[in-house]
């Protein structure tokens, strides 16, 4: 059972930054279509979205109002890809039969671990929202390679920068591979760690649960 590989998450990260204008539920068609695809790809859209709201947010030219939209953005999306990740991590452990579908949401202990299996500290999940943010990088490197208006030092210096950015997505693909060999083997294993955002909590988070007593 293959359940996914490191090339085909890069290749659906290159693809859709190529044509970022398909739909989630074209994208989803041109998958599997299973659940676990449907939170990569939401992962992925999630993290581009935040991406160009990270570069918005960098303005000085612009209002203070505009400034805070962007930062307001920036939280949604933030919780969107962090919540696509626990969704990925949830399916994964699933589809490897480490946890029941009924149960995986309560956070039940994984009790069908082999009893020397190493515990993985990063999940899978979190690889491949490395590998989609890695995507992001490449590409915006890339296009500076290929601009016209900057001098040649500009463009040799961020060849390299691509270069080395190729190279750590490839060394974090092999180790996503290794992880999820491994975890199929029963050598290995990782969890659901929920993200608990208490910024994002109005009962949580003690600006907002002052500000709700004015």
């Amino acid at each position: 059972m293959c359940l996914i590989t490191s090339h085909f998450v890069a290749t659906f990260h290159d693809s859709y930054l190529a044509n970022p204008s398909c739909s989630e539920s074209s994208l989803i068609h041109n998958t599997d279509g299973t659940e676990l695809w449907k939170w990569i790809i939401k992962n992925h859209c999630n993290n581009c979205l935040l991406w160009a709201q990270e570069d918005l947010a960098r303005r000085v030219k612009v209002s203070d109002i505009d400034i805070a939209n962007n930062k307001r953005a920036i939280d949604r999306y933030n919780q969107a890809r962090n919540d696509a990740i626990e969704c990925i991590d949830e399916q994964l452990l699933i589809a490897l039969e480490l946890v029941d579908a009924a149960s995986v949401r309560t956070d039940s202990p994984i009790s069908k671990v082999t009893k020397n299996a190493r515990l993985n500290s990063e999940t899978a999940g979190s690889m491949i929202d490395r590998m989609s943010i890695l995507a992001l990088k490449i590409c915006a490197m890339r296009q500076q390679t290929e601009r016209f208006e900057v001098d040649e030092a500009h463009r040799l210096t961020c060849l390299r920068k691509l270069e080395r950015l190729n190279e750590q997505r490839s060394d974090l693909g092999a180790c996503l591979d290794e992880l999820l060999a491994d975890t199929q083997a029963g050598r290995a294993y990782f969890k659901v760690y929920r993200q608990f955002k208490m910024y994002n909590d109005p009962q949580l988070n003690p600006a907002l649960v002052a500000e709700s007593k004015l």
